[in-house]
């Protein structure tokens, strides 16, 4: 049998109502999403719809005979497929056509250069390959769960076998999936990312000073520190450059860190941490920050530098890392890390805090970004500190699983967008994005809590909700940094936004997942009231954190 015929009879194997579905779910694939995306990433989640909706078409003619509903005359049907592979060939070419406006759109409001082609043919043909390579997969185990199904409808009634080698195939693929697969793949990533934690940047050494942490007096050795731990140490702003900004005398920021080999447990990294501050007398400053760190352990400079010059450096910050994995991926594996070391740092910091006189006590506070954020809203359960509660706390990015910034949302005040919402009086916890809404007419209360989030974030408005329900964030008015083109799909939309999630940072200070300083500032102005910071000293700041054009 020639090759040309043997690809004729696999092109005539394929479903007609598959590749319809596919057709439309590639089209769809290509609208808008929340972050603008490279052409060959397009085609890769481009092929994924493909393969779902090709296998969701299948799903519905295998539903429809299995109904055993009748089928429509044969001049009807050739009519029906005429006109269906017209409209569909027009709609594809269509959005080929609208594929570059379209990414431009998202390009145009991050403040990024518009593309002079987003490729669309590149993008067709990756998805194509992608796709055809996920069919074959998909129809290897249709065809395997038919050949059971005919196996088992020699002893029991057809949909009786049906049911049940549908059943078996998926348990099997679910059972490989999670088992070899994904496990394979985390455990690449692990020794990949470990292996990076080990690194020191160029620059990167260990502080002679005595009283910093890492240096040879520490009780934490520089090595165990891991690679974000050291930058952290190393990286931040000296006393000599927060008094050449302020115009006056400043402190040394107290800055102390336990990596992941600095002690076993979330506990002992904990306890270590805890010694380090008193030893490095970190309890004679003004502010004192309990910081949770990002899957990998990186804490975001834009948010703790810039408290150091809001303080003149009278301040102290500690975190201790729990991963060495970026939190896309932790968040899928194990969320519970983030959550578990935040609790012990907090609690071993906080049960010393309140043991010291009221008045002779630094302010204690909160941070963290995206994961971290999960984990230090968690630490600081209510009822714990409800007699002598924290000063309050700044948290960005908060990721889709966080449970308390969840019920504040749902219970936002009525007509106020998912993405910027207002909580009651705005007492307690306030919203900002990336013009700052801290303000409000009521004055903050005892406790004082700021959320920063850009309504573009995948990691915060990701959700399964996606596959089958509208967003809200789409639903009210939506946000300024979303395109006007992003529409909901069913499926689609959730496939694109778990897309975004790898590519969350990779975008422009100020939009996506890469939280800005300038936000920061206005968080931390709100959230700890520093004295003697006039509006012009806030934009000097701002001007000072700016990027780089």
């Amino acid at each position: 049998m020639s090759v040309r015929k043997k690809l004729n009879e696999y092109w005539n194997s394929f479903s007609y109502i598959g590749l319809v579905f596919a057709t439309l779910f590639f089209a769809a694939s290509v609208s808008p999403s929340l972050l603008p995306r490279p052409y060959f990433v397009q085609g890769i989640l481009s092929g994924f719809a493909i393969a779902v909706g090709y296998s969701l078409g299948v799903a519905c003619l295998i539903l429809y005979q299995f109904l055993e509903l009748p089928n429509a005359s044969n001049r009807v049907q050739r009519i029906s497929k005429l006109i269906t592979t017209l409209s569909v060939s027009v709609i594809f070419i269509l959005i080929l056509r609208q594929m570059t406006y379209w990414q431009n759109s998202i390009r145009d409001l991050m403040e990024m250069p518009t593309l002079e082609t987003a490729y669309p043919y590149r993008t067709a043909i990756i998805a194509f390959v992608s796709g055809a390579m996920l069919i074959a997969v998909s129809r290897l185990l249709i065809n395997a769960g038919a050949l059971l199904s005919r196996w088992l409808s020699q002893h029991i009634p057809r949909r009786i076998a049906i049911t049940v080698s549908t059943l078996t195939v998926g348990f099997v693929v679910l059972l490989i999936g999670n088992g070899l697969v994904a496990r394979g793949l985390l455990n690449m990533a692990d020794q990949f990312f470990l292996r990076a934690d080990e690194l020191v940047d160029d620059g990167v050494e260990q502080p002679t000073d005595p009283m910093v942490t890492g240096s040879a007096e520490s009780m934490i050795d520089w090595e165990s520190i891991g690679r974000q731990g050291k930058n952290f140490i190393a990286a931040g702003p000296t006393q000599t450059q927060i008094s050449e900004f302020l115009g006056r005398e400043a402190m040394r920021p107290i800055r102390v860190y336990a990596g992941m080999r600095s002690e076993d447990t979330p506990l002992a990294r904990a306890e270590l941490a805890l010694e380090e501050l008193k030893r490095v007398k970190a309890f004679d400053r003004s502010i004192l920050v309990v910081a949770t760190p990002t899957g990998t352990g990186w804490l975001d400079p834009g948010a703790v530098n810039t408290l150091e010059y809001l303080h003149g450096g009278d301040t102290a910050i500690v975190s201790t890392q729990y991963s060495y994995l970026p939190s896309w991926i932790t968040i899928l594996v194990d969320p519970r890390r983030s959550i578990d070391s935040a609790d012990d740092l907090f609690d071993v910091v906080y049960d010393y805090w309140k043991e010291l006189p009221k008045n002779d006590r630094p302010k204690l506070y909160l941070q963290g970004l995206s994961l971290g954020s999960l984990g230090s809203e968690a630490s600081s359960d209510l009822l714990s500190t409800f007699e002598d509660p924290i000063q309050g706390a700044l948290w960005s990015g908060p990721p889709f699983p966080s449970r308390q910034w969840r019920e504040i949302v749902e219970q936002r005040n009525p007509g106020t967008p998912q993405w910027l919402p207002t909580y009651r009086d705005g007492r307690i916890v306030r919203f900002t994005s990336q013009i700052n809404a801290t303000q409000v007419a009521r004055p903050w209360g005892p406790i004082r809590n700021v959320y920063i989030q850009y309504a573009s974030d995948p990691m915060v408005f990701f959700s399964t909700s996606l596959l089958y329900q509208k967003p809200a964030w789409l639903s009210d008015e939506r946000g300024p940094d979303v395109s006007p083109y992003l529409t909901w799909f069913p499926i689609i939309t959730f496939l694109q936004v778990a897309f975004d999630l790898p590519m969350a940072t990779s975008i422009p200070a100020g939009y996506g997942h890469h939280y800005a300083p300038a936000n920061y500032i206005d968080g931390w102005i709100a959230v700890t009231n520093p004295s003697g910071f006039s509006e012009t000293n806030t934009e000097q700041l701002k001007s000072l954190f700016k990027p780089n054009d």
